[in-house]
């Protein structure tokens, strides 16, 4: 399976590595991928790979509409 965040398509990115003699090297930098399990309308669970920053940004959403409400 692609290392892909399944909501935000967050993917890796790609860069060098510098050394003090300025040598560059070609480095991956991947995202922070969590294995979560969501429940589907039809009352199914899923597993999914969610990025760190995409379940974090989705709490924070969720404790503003229960304070909301």
């Amino acid at each position: 399976m692609a290392r892909r965040c399944a909501i935000t398509g967050k993917g890796p990115l790609v860069g060098n590595n510098v050394s003090h003699a300025n040598n560059k090297t070609k480095r991956r930098q991947l995202p922070n991928l969590r294995s979560v399990k969501i429940t589907l309308e039809d009352g199914t669970t899923k597993r999914v790979k969610v990025a760190a920053s995409t379940l974090r940004t989705m709490k924070k959403k969720a404790a503003k509409e229960a304070v909301a409400n």
